[in-house]
């Protein structure tokens, strides 16, 4: 009876021993975390603060990420972010000189992407252009690609677009409908109302009642 008294009380004071062990070993390790955790925040350097020039790189190159940009609307960009203007120069000034930034490329690839896919004549391209910056020699050598024949082809496709959908009204208000599309896209008025009354007149429409 005694070894069972005393053998109860040896493993209750075993039990406590280990759950002091446990304790104390939880503690020892949460301060050796703490005191890395602390060590290590003190270890790391910090980065220092980016100059001038490095935040207007960062800011081209994720703006040139996206698409093609023109020099001036780069400095737009840099100007709203506070980046110096005489910094502003030098970093615009190596990105041209790298092939970053190409006006010429942008003002050719725009002109045959919005002539194709918007049908755009050369007034509005010009216009697009001139808002973005683009140097009026630039812009010119640019819409040389588009001549008359190609501009008059495009309106009477577009023209074509939207015949059907003027049937049902009345000949002067079809005129108006189409020939104003065609202005908004820039088409002179002329060739305008020339290729509305040859797509009227290869309708069935009376020639003799029609602008122009």
């Amino acid at each position: 009876m005694w070894e069972q008294e005393r053998g109860g009380a040896d493993g209750a004071d075993g039990a406590e021993d280990r759950r002091e062990g446990s304790r104390r070993g939880r503690r020892r390790s949460e301060g050796w975390g703490d005191r890395e955790g602390r060590e290590g925040r003190e270890a790391r350097p910090e980065l220092p603060p980016q100059s001038p020039e490095e935040q207007a790189r960062a800011i081209c190159l994720r703006l040139l990420t996206g698409m093609p940009r023109t020099r001036r609307q780069l400095a737009d960009a840099l100007a709203k972010r506070d980046i110096p203007e005489e910094v502003s120069e030098q970093v615009l000034s190596r990105f041209e000189e790298v092939g970053l930034i190409d006006d010429a490329a942008f003002a050719g690839a725009w002109v045959e992407s919005r002539h194709r896919g918007r049908g755009l004549a050369r007034r509005a391209l010009a216009q697009e252009l001139r808002t973005k910056g683009v140097a009026p020699t630039l812009v010119q050598e640019a819409l040389e690609q588009l001549d008359s024949d190609q501009e008059e082809e495009t309106a009477r496709e577009l023209v074509e677009r939207k015949l059907r959908a003027t049937r049902g009204l009345e000949r002067d208000k079809r005129i108006r409908r189409l020939a104003g599309m065609l202005a908004r896209k820039g088409y002179p008025e002329g060739m305008a109302l020339r290729v509305v009354r040859r797509a009227l007149e290869a309708e069935g429409e009376d020639p003799d009642g029609l602008m122009g």
